[in-house]
């Protein structure tokens, strides 16, 4: 009797799939046995039922081939980083060259330089591009102008306070009459001189 496909889908009847599972299940960990011992194959198998119970075959230690695993797997997930790493810099430094090659370009033409394959178009576009930062500098010379300006006027402003201040201090330092300290000092002829006709 010819044996049928087996069709892969999930087995809908509960007991068809736990008798399917138990069998599958032996038969693959006998081949997992089979192979580490004719081989001669590190082999470790894990398998969870569908209720979650677990079944296990180790040819050394389990914990000992699930660290190597885990070891090579990280050798060649850094490996593979590396690689996409270094690719995706030289796709940057391209892009960047390529940016830098149409920036010089560009430069030239604003200078007049290298204008022989410019279309029309080309041409009205830097005329545009130039008449536009010619008005950008000139709004911003009139800036820097008017900022030096208004500096101009604070420091002038400051200069007159500063000669308000020092011809008020001048004026008050110079009277315009002697102070009395001044007259107590005078020299007055006496009373008795007075009586002897030496005022008259």
């Amino acid at each position: 009797m010819v044996r049928g496909k087996t069709q892969m889908r999930r087995i809908e009847n509960a007991t068809s799939r736990q008798v399917t599972f138990s069998k599958r299940r032996n038969g693959l960990l006998k081949k997992a046995f089979e192979l580490s011992v004719l081989c001669d194959a590190e082999v470790a198998l894990i398998i969870f039922s569908p209720r979650g119970k677990l079944y296990e075959f180790a040819s050394s230690s389990m914990k000992e081939t699930i660290e190597r695993y885990r070891s090579q797997v990280k050798d060649t997930q850094t490996d593979t980083s590396s690689v996409e790493d270094v690719q995706h810099l030289k796709n940057e430094t391209a892009l960047m060259a390529k940016k830098v090659e149409l920036l010089e370009v560009a430069k030239r033409k604003l200078l007049g330089e290298g204008l022989g394959s410019s279309t029309i178009e080309d041409l009205v576009r830097i005329e545009q591009q130039l008449e536009r930062s010619v008005r950008i500098i000139r709004a911003r010379k009139m800036q820097v102008y008017n900022e030096q300006i208004e500096q101009l006027k604070a420091k002038e402003k400051l200069l007159a306070d500063e000669n308000a201040i020092l011809t008020e201090k001048v004026s008050m330092s110079s009277p315009g009459r002697p102070s009395n300290r001044r007259d107590k000092g005078r020299y007055t002829p006496c009373r008795k001189w007075r009586e002897f006709g030496c005022g008259n």
